[in-house]
Protein backbone atom coordinates (compact mmCIF):
# COMPACT_ATOMS: atom_id res chain seq x y z
CA UNK A 1 0.00 0.00 0.00
CA UNK A 2 2.80 2.53 1.24
CA UNK A 3 4.90 1.67 -2.63
CA UNK A 4 1.04 2.54 -4.70
CA UNK A 5 0.84 5.62 -2.25
CA UNK A 6 4.28 6.86 -3.29
CA UNK A 7 3.59 5.98 -6.89
CA UNK A 8 0.02 8.36 -6.75
CA UNK A 9 2.22 11.18 -4.83
CA UNK A 10 5.06 11.30 -7.73
CA UNK A 11 2.30 11.21 -10.32
CA UNK A 12 0.39 14.17 -8.95
CA UNK A 13 3.18 15.79 -8.33
CA UNK A 14 4.01 15.66 -12.43
CA UNK A 15 0.40 16.37 -13.65
CA UNK A 16 0.91 19.38 -11.10
CA UNK A 17 4.28 20.76 -13.08
CA UNK A 18 2.94 20.18 -16.33
CA UNK A 19 -0.54 21.93 -15.71
CA UNK A 20 2.33 24.58 -14.50
CA UNK A 21 4.27 24.74 -17.49
CA UNK A 22 1.22 25.39 -19.47
CA UNK A 23 -0.48 28.13 -17.25
CA UNK A 24 -2.65 29.88 -19.65
CA UNK A 25 -4.26 26.95 -20.83
CA UNK A 26 -4.96 25.83 -17.27
CA UNK A 27 -6.74 28.96 -16.37
CA UNK A 28 -8.74 29.50 -19.38
CA UNK A 29 -10.42 25.82 -19.03
CA UNK A 30 -10.76 25.87 -15.36
CA UNK A 31 -12.63 29.76 -16.19
CA UNK A 32 -14.68 27.84 -18.73
CA UNK A 33 -15.84 25.39 -16.04
CA UNK A 34 -16.86 28.10 -13.73
CA UNK A 35 -19.09 29.56 -16.42
CA UNK A 36 -20.85 26.71 -16.86
CA UNK A 37 -21.15 25.97 -13.29
CA UNK A 38 -22.86 29.35 -13.49
CA UNK A 39 -25.17 28.19 -16.34
CA UNK A 40 -26.69 25.66 -14.55
CA UNK A 41 -27.58 27.85 -11.42
CA UNK A 42 -28.83 30.62 -13.58
CA UNK A 43 -30.90 28.12 -15.32
CA UNK A 44 -32.30 27.03 -11.48
CA UNK A 45 -33.13 30.53 -10.84
CA UNK A 46 -35.04 31.07 -14.20
CA UNK A 47 -36.71 27.97 -13.26
CA UNK A 48 -37.96 28.44 -9.51
CA UNK A 49 -38.97 32.05 -11.02
CA UNK A 50 -41.87 30.11 -12.28
CA UNK A 51 -42.13 27.63 -9.10
CA UNK A 52 -42.04 27.80 -5.41
CA UNK A 53 -40.92 23.99 -5.53
CA UNK A 54 -40.01 20.71 -7.35
CA UNK A 55 -41.41 18.24 -5.71
CA UNK A 56 -40.31 18.36 -1.96
CA UNK A 57 -37.31 20.60 -3.06
CA UNK A 58 -37.11 24.13 -2.43
CA UNK A 59 -34.81 26.31 -4.96
CA UNK A 60 -31.68 26.72 -2.40
CA UNK A 61 -32.37 22.69 -1.89
CA UNK A 62 -31.99 22.18 -5.69
CA UNK A 63 -29.10 25.23 -5.36
CA UNK A 64 -27.42 22.75 -2.90
CA UNK A 65 -27.51 19.43 -4.70
CA UNK A 66 -26.21 21.56 -8.00
CA UNK A 67 -22.98 22.20 -5.96
CA UNK A 68 -22.81 18.55 -4.42
CA UNK A 69 -22.80 17.75 -7.94
CA UNK A 70 -20.39 19.99 -9.31
CA UNK A 71 -18.21 18.76 -6.30
CA UNK A 72 -18.25 15.19 -7.16
CA UNK A 73 -18.39 15.38 -11.29
CA UNK A 74 -14.85 17.77 -10.57
CA UNK A 75 -13.23 15.54 -8.26
CA UNK A 76 -13.77 12.67 -10.51
CA UNK A 77 -12.71 14.80 -13.26
CA UNK A 78 -9.44 15.67 -11.18
CA UNK A 79 -8.44 11.84 -10.77
CA UNK A 80 -9.91 9.84 -13.19
CA UNK A 81 -11.58 10.73 -15.74
CA UNK A 82 -8.55 11.90 -18.42
CA UNK A 83 -7.01 8.62 -17.56
CA UNK A 84 -9.90 6.67 -18.63
CA UNK A 85 -10.74 8.58 -21.43
CA UNK A 86 -7.54 7.32 -22.66
CA UNK A 87 -7.76 3.99 -22.47
CA UNK A 88 -9.44 3.32 -26.17
CA UNK A 89 -7.03 5.43 -27.54
CA UNK A 90 -3.91 3.49 -25.50
CA UNK A 91 -5.59 -0.09 -26.64
CA UNK A 92 -5.75 1.58 -30.39
CA UNK A 93 -2.31 2.87 -30.45
CA UNK A 94 -1.05 -0.35 -28.35
CA UNK A 95 0.44 1.88 -25.96
CA UNK A 96 -1.55 0.01 -23.33
CA UNK A 97 1.36 -2.17 -23.42
CA UNK A 98 3.95 -0.16 -21.75
CA UNK A 99 1.63 -0.07 -18.87
CA UNK A 100 0.48 -3.50 -18.69
CA UNK A 101 4.22 -4.80 -18.02
CA UNK A 102 4.74 -2.16 -15.31
CA UNK A 103 4.95 -4.54 -11.72
CA UNK A 104 1.68 -2.31 -10.48
CA UNK A 105 -1.68 -3.24 -10.28
CA UNK A 106 -3.08 -2.80 -14.49
CA UNK A 107 -6.11 -1.15 -13.31
CA UNK A 108 -4.26 1.46 -11.04
CA UNK A 109 -1.56 2.20 -13.54
CA UNK A 110 -4.46 2.96 -16.23
CA UNK A 111 -6.04 4.87 -13.49
CA UNK A 112 -3.36 7.37 -12.07
CA UNK A 113 -1.37 8.52 -14.43
CA UNK A 114 -2.63 11.70 -15.09
CA UNK A 115 -4.68 14.17 -13.02
CA UNK A 116 -6.68 17.17 -14.31
CA UNK A 117 -5.38 19.73 -11.31
CA UNK A 118 -7.90 22.64 -12.26
CA UNK A 119 -10.67 20.28 -11.51
CA UNK A 120 -10.08 20.25 -8.04
CA UNK A 121 -10.20 24.05 -7.84
CA UNK A 122 -14.12 23.76 -9.11
CA UNK A 123 -14.84 21.34 -6.90
CA UNK A 124 -13.85 23.98 -4.13
CA UNK A 125 -16.11 26.61 -5.77
CA UNK A 126 -18.97 23.62 -5.84
CA UNK A 127 -18.32 23.69 -1.77
CA UNK A 128 -18.53 27.55 -1.58
CA UNK A 129 -21.80 26.66 -3.26
CA UNK A 130 -23.30 24.18 -0.73
CA UNK A 131 -21.96 26.18 2.29
CA UNK A 132 -23.87 29.17 1.12
CA UNK A 133 -26.92 27.46 0.49
CA UNK A 134 -26.73 26.00 3.65
CA UNK A 135 -26.94 29.40 5.38
CA UNK A 136 -29.72 30.77 3.05
CA UNK A 137 -31.81 27.40 4.50
CA UNK A 138 -31.16 27.97 7.83
CA UNK A 139 -29.00 24.66 8.41
CA UNK A 140 -26.28 23.81 10.39
CA UNK A 141 -24.80 20.35 10.21
CA UNK A 142 -23.59 18.44 13.02
CA UNK A 143 -19.45 17.54 12.53
CA UNK A 144 -20.95 13.60 12.08
CA UNK A 145 -23.53 14.42 9.47
CA UNK A 146 -20.72 16.44 7.85
CA UNK A 147 -18.66 13.11 7.63
CA UNK A 148 -21.24 11.49 6.25
CA UNK A 149 -21.44 13.73 3.55
CA UNK A 150 -17.59 13.80 2.47
CA UNK A 151 -17.78 9.85 2.48
CA UNK A 152 -20.82 10.09 0.21
CA UNK A 153 -18.68 11.95 -2.21
CA UNK A 154 -16.55 9.92 -2.35
CA UNK A 155 -18.79 6.94 -3.10
CA UNK A 156 -20.73 8.93 -5.51
CA UNK A 157 -17.26 9.25 -7.73
CA UNK A 158 -16.47 6.10 -6.77
CA UNK A 159 -19.11 5.37 -9.14
CA UNK A 160 -18.96 7.42 -12.06
CA UNK A 161 -15.52 6.17 -11.75
CA UNK A 162 -16.68 2.05 -12.11
CA UNK A 163 -19.25 3.24 -15.03
CA UNK A 164 -16.53 4.66 -17.33
CA UNK A 165 -13.91 2.25 -16.30
CA UNK A 166 -16.06 -0.59 -17.74
CA UNK A 167 -17.29 1.14 -20.60
CA UNK A 168 -13.78 2.26 -21.24
CA UNK A 169 -12.82 -1.83 -20.87
CA UNK A 170 -14.87 -2.10 -24.09
CA UNK A 171 -12.66 -0.83 -26.44
CA UNK A 172 -10.68 -3.86 -26.06
CA UNK A 173 -13.37 -5.68 -28.30
CA UNK A 174 -14.61 -2.94 -30.40
CA UNK A 175 -11.21 -0.48 -29.97
CA UNK A 176 -12.54 2.77 -30.70
CA UNK A 177 -15.17 3.14 -27.38
CA UNK A 178 -14.79 6.94 -27.04
CA UNK A 179 -18.67 7.47 -27.86
CA UNK A 180 -19.44 4.98 -24.95
CA UNK A 181 -17.04 6.98 -22.51
CA UNK A 182 -17.83 10.64 -23.79
CA UNK A 183 -21.42 9.41 -24.05
CA UNK A 184 -21.65 8.70 -20.03
CA UNK A 185 -19.40 11.81 -18.90
CA UNK A 186 -22.61 13.80 -20.70
CA UNK A 187 -24.88 11.15 -19.11
CA UNK A 188 -23.90 12.15 -15.90
CA UNK A 189 -25.37 15.85 -16.02
CA UNK A 190 -28.47 13.58 -14.39
CA UNK A 191 -27.31 13.59 -11.19
CA UNK A 192 -27.48 17.43 -10.53
CA UNK A 193 -31.24 17.68 -11.30
CA UNK A 194 -33.45 16.03 -7.61
CA UNK A 195 -34.33 12.27 -8.60
CA UNK A 196 -38.53 13.21 -8.07
CA UNK A 197 -38.45 14.51 -11.59
CA UNK A 198 -38.12 11.15 -12.98
CA UNK A 199 -40.34 8.17 -13.38
CA UNK A 200 -40.51 5.42 -10.74
CA UNK A 201 -38.75 3.04 -13.08
CA UNK A 202 -35.85 4.93 -14.32
CA UNK A 203 -34.95 5.80 -10.56
CA UNK A 204 -34.80 2.01 -9.93
CA UNK A 205 -32.86 1.69 -13.29
CA UNK A 206 -30.49 4.14 -12.63
CA UNK A 207 -30.66 4.49 -8.53
CA UNK A 208 -29.46 0.19 -8.38
CA UNK A 209 -28.43 -1.10 -11.69
CA UNK A 210 -26.30 2.24 -12.81
CA UNK A 211 -26.66 3.81 -9.92
CA UNK A 212 -25.82 7.46 -11.66
CA UNK A 213 -29.14 9.47 -10.07
CA UNK A 214 -28.40 8.72 -6.30
CA UNK A 215 -24.61 9.79 -6.00
CA UNK A 216 -25.67 13.56 -5.55
CA UNK A 217 -29.13 13.56 -4.81
CA UNK A 218 -28.28 11.18 -1.67
CA UNK A 219 -25.41 13.11 0.13
CA UNK A 220 -27.41 16.03 -0.33
CA UNK A 221 -30.62 14.46 1.14
CA UNK A 222 -28.23 13.92 4.18
CA UNK A 223 -28.00 17.68 4.70
CA UNK A 224 -31.28 18.90 3.98
CA UNK A 225 -33.02 15.95 5.37
CA UNK A 226 -31.31 14.98 8.13
CA UNK A 227 -34.63 13.34 9.60
CA UNK A 228 -35.54 11.75 6.58
CA UNK A 229 -33.93 8.23 7.44
CA UNK A 230 -29.62 8.98 6.72
CA UNK A 231 -29.01 5.48 7.76
CA UNK A 232 -31.17 3.97 4.69
CA UNK A 233 -29.96 6.69 2.26
CA UNK A 234 -26.13 5.95 3.15
CA UNK A 235 -26.54 2.08 3.23
CA UNK A 236 -28.33 2.42 -0.35
CA UNK A 237 -25.44 4.51 -1.79
CA UNK A 238 -22.81 1.88 0.10
CA UNK A 239 -24.36 -0.84 -1.57
CA UNK A 240 -25.14 0.76 -4.90
CA UNK A 241 -21.49 2.25 -4.94
CA UNK A 242 -19.77 -1.04 -3.67
CA UNK A 243 -21.41 -3.28 -6.15
CA UNK A 244 -20.38 -0.85 -8.94
CA UNK A 245 -16.79 -1.04 -8.22
CA UNK A 246 -16.81 -4.67 -7.42
CA UNK A 247 -18.30 -5.50 -10.78
CA UNK A 248 -15.75 -2.77 -12.46
CA UNK A 249 -12.84 -4.53 -11.01
CA UNK A 250 -14.17 -7.85 -12.52
CA UNK A 251 -15.40 -6.91 -16.18
CA UNK A 252 -11.71 -5.21 -15.98
CA UNK A 253 -9.89 -8.55 -15.18
CA UNK A 254 -12.20 -10.28 -18.00
CA UNK A 255 -11.31 -7.37 -20.45
CA UNK A 256 -7.89 -7.64 -19.97
CA UNK A 257 -7.78 -11.93 -20.42
CA UNK A 258 -9.53 -11.23 -23.83
CA UNK A 259 -6.66 -8.53 -24.35
CA UNK A 260 -4.77 -8.76 -27.55
CA UNK A 261 -1.52 -6.58 -27.06
CA UNK A 262 0.41 -4.60 -29.61
CA UNK A 263 3.09 -7.13 -30.02
CA UNK A 264 0.57 -10.39 -30.84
Amino acid sequence: MRRYLEIWGIMLRNSLIRELSFKANFILWMIVEVLWFCGQIVFFNIIFGQVDRIGDWSKWEVILLVGTHQMIAQLFQAFFFVNVSNIPELVRLGKLDSLLVLPIDSQFAVSTKQFGLDSVLNAMLGGVVVIVALSKLQITPSAGMVLLYLVALCFGVAVHYSVMLSLAAVSFWIVRAQGLVYGYFNFLQIARYPDVIFPRLFRFIFGWIIPVVIVANIPARLLIKPLGNPAWLMLHLVVAGSFALFLSRIFWRFALRHYSSASS
